[in-house]
């Protein structure tokens, strides 16, 4: 990404747009915050956590506190 010349927005605006995922891995690969992948996941399985309580599996999740 460092090797390419610069656009001008005009010409930026006809890019394909990036899913947040991909969004976010290309922030962590331009700006090297590798630090950062531990605390996405812990913040992913905690939103997953937070969906599956609310749905049929939540007695098998309280379970395993």
């Amino acid at each position: 990404m460092a090797d390419e010349p610069k656009k001008s927005f005009e010409e930026s605006s006809g890019d394909k747009q990036l899913s947040l995922g991909q969004e976010i891995v290309e922030m962590l690969r331009h700006n090297k915050k590798w630090w950062l992948i531990p605390i996405i996941l812990v913040l992913a399985l905690f939103g997953l956590l937070l969906i599956l309580g609310s749905t049929g599996a939540a007695p098998f999740i309280y379970t395993l506190f």
